[in-house]
């Protein structure tokens, strides 16, 4: 057994629960081949200084969109809302080039790594020049491939398919011209990426950005020839976000976004469903029981006022679900969970809401489950630490003021609901590398000067 490709862990969290004495052993390529509890260390194995825990897919992220975090928080009308916001977010992504959303990208995936995000899923739909007009090459979505490959992030690339401004065929307006694809270039388009994230063992999707900006047609055809290229493919899709987009789905339609969807397409495992926050019981029941993730982003959804998700029906009817850091008003694994168990804290009126009957830890369900759901919604083998993964895992600060003298399964508690906003993290793993030493990433400062300068540039320009 090579040291540099194993560890051994007194504690460690693995898809059954807490185990002790844990050794685990990857391959070259980082996936792991061997996880065996109640084992002494081998001569020259690598110790865990503290308890092991799976990496968190992040399943929702809008890069481009950190580099205005913070600069929303005005009111800008008699009564803000996510549509205000959205007129802002246009502004600034007007002025965006692909050497602005590399820089940006980068100390974004530098930050998640920080703090507990092993791998993410870019919803990406700033593709064409800011004049509307596509670049000779997919110039931005190679800067997301560059910046997760230098930072070593895992990487599902989801292209975003955006057509319309509105339900029924409304032309899109100024702000969304960079956007825009008719289906066949968004193929050719998914024809180009392939090789490129097979080369940097990126997986590859594709995001119909919403009912609003993907008519039914479009829709089917483009998830046809997502079928041609790989059946495999994750989709994801924003959904049910916001009440006026469920009001117009209706106008448009007769039905909510949800209960149109599962009608009209054969929603299943490979599907996540961004937001899904205005649901009714029965949409809720039939939607968990297609097998689709819910992909909840707690701190964005609370930054935009989008309202909170019904987990208690969700989890009744067997659904998946995993976390995003979306538009990054906080970018931090352990705090999308935290803010995910206050919210159904205030719905229900009780405590360790998402604990069940086999973890009662709330701690430990939710980080199980949000990696369960986000390996499923990532299109990738990060399902935990278990033979056949990727060995994507987190050593937590045993040091930390928060988590120092407590048992491993208390530490992991700590780290969601005591840590004060700082990151429990000591080092993690991508694939059987080390991203972070010490709470630290290796590029945390060139890659903070330089997000830091294109933000000032970008402002100049607004």
């Amino acid at each position: 057994m090579s040291p540099a490709q194993s560890i051994w862990a007194a504690d460690a969290l693995l898809p059954s629960g807490w185990a002790r004495d844990v050794s685990l052993q990857w391959d070259e390529q980082g996936r792991l081949l061997d996880v065996k509890a109640g084992v002494v260390p081998a001569p020259g194995q690598t110790h865990a200084s503290g308890p092991l825990i799976p990496g968190t897919p992040n399943l929702h992220s809008h890069a481009f969109q950190r580099v205005f975090g913070g600069l929303t928080e005005y009111r800008a009308q008699a009564q803000d809302s996510f549509w205000s916001w959205r007129d802002l977010m246009y502004r600034i992504a007007s002025q965006i080039g692909p050497q602005q959303i590399e820089t940006i990208a980068t100390w974004l995936y530098v930050e998640m790594l920080e703090a507990g995000y092993t791998s993410v899923c870019e919803f990406h739909y700033l593709h064409h020049d800011p004049q509307g007009r596509p670049y000779d090459q997919p110039e931005m979505a190679l800067a997301l491939l560059r910046a997760a490959q230098r930072t070593g992030i895992g990487l599902t690339l989801l292209p975003v398919l955006y057509q319309t401004g509105g339900f029924g065929g409304t032309a899109p307006n100024e702000g969304q011209r960079r956007f825009l694809h008719d289906t066949p270039s968004m193929l050719k388009l998914l024809d180009t990426l392939r090789p490129l994230c097979v080369a940097q063992g990126a997986a590859l999707g594709i995001a119909p950005h919403s009912l609003r900006a993907v008519p039914p047609e479009a829709l089917r055809d483009a998830i046809k020839g997502l079928d041609a290229l790989d059946p495999a493919a994750p989709i994801h899709i924003h959904i049910a976000e916001q009440v006026k987009e469920v009001q117009d789905c209706v106008a448009w339609s007769g039905q909510t976004p949800v209960r149109w969807l599962l009608s009209n397409m054969d929603v299943d495992r490979r599907w996540c469903l961004v937001h899904a926050t205005h649901m009714t019981p029965d949409e809720t029941r039939d939607a968990a029981r297609s097998g689709a993730v819910a992909g909840l982003c707690p701190t964005t959804e609370a930054n935009l006022g989008d309202g909170l998700f019904d987990m208690a029906n969700w989890r009744a009817a067997g659904g998946q679900w995993g976390v995003g850091s979306d538009s990054h008003a906080t970018v931090n694994a352990a705090e999308e969970l935290q803010w995910l168990e206050y919210g159904q804290r205030l719905i229900t009126q009780q405590r360790n809401v998402l604990a069940d009957t086999q973890h009662p830890h709330v701690a430990t369900a939710m980080t199980l489950a949000a990696v369960a759901g986000g390996a499923q919604a990532s299109g990738r083998a990060l399902g935990g630490l278990a033979k056949g993964q990727q060995a994507d895992m987190i050593e937590l600060d045993a040091n930390h003021v928060a988590l120092a003298g407590l048992n491993a399964q208390d530490q992991l508690s700590a780290h969601v609901f005591a840590s004060h906003r700082t990151s429990g993290v000591n080092r993690l793993w991508v694939a059987g590398q080390v991203q972070v030493q010490a709470g630290r990433h290796v590029l945390r400062d060139e890659a903070a000067s330089a997000f830091i300068a294109v933000r000032q540039s970008l402002l100049a320009q607004t």
